[in-house]
């Protein structure tokens, strides 16, 4: 598995709106419902859903929210980068201004976590990151996130 099987190129934004973790959600639904197909409203739900559990602010600026859902048939993701950081609730308290958001089969069992474990893992990379938050062109992002794998194997 790696990122170029979850991510769509489409599926990478910049954000400069999102002003709240709602807003941050809404924002990926939107971009979810014209990358993947997906409905918005219900991305939205799914993720707060989610997310009432515990946060999914992973630290040092790092959001991984994730949901399963019965509308799609394989794991896929939505990655943003923030201009403004918001407050995320993060472990670590700090702002988040980059998200991964994952979403997968209802049924997925290992394939969702082995996705979140591959994202967790690339996102832990602090060069990555410092490279992502240099970039803040949708292009470049993908060109960043997808490569950062094969950077990370060699």
């Amino acid at each position: 598995m790696d990122l170029s099987s979850i991510l769509k190129p489409e599926a990478v934004r910049v954000l400069s709106a999102a002003s709240s973790k709602k807003r941050l959600f809404q924002e990926i639904g939107d971009v979810a419902a014209g990358a993947l197909g997906l409905d918005s409203q219900t991305i939205v739900d799914c993720l707060l859903e989610r997310e009432s559990l515990g946060p999914t602010g992973v630290g040092h600026g790092v959001a991984l929210p994730h949901a399963r859902l019965s509308e799609i048939d394989s794991v896929a993701g939505v990655f943003v980068m923030l201009e403004k950081p918001i407050d995320f609730g993060s472990v670590d308290r700090q702002p988040v201004d980059l998200a991964f958001a994952l979403f997968a089969p209802e049924d997925a069992g290992v394939e969702h976590l082995k996705a979140l474990a591959l994202v967790s893992r690339t996102l832990r990379d602090s060069a990555v990151c410092s490279k992502l938050r240099a970039n803040p062109d949708p292009v470049k992002l993908y060109a960043i996130l997808t490569t950062a794998q094969s950077m990370q194997a060699a």
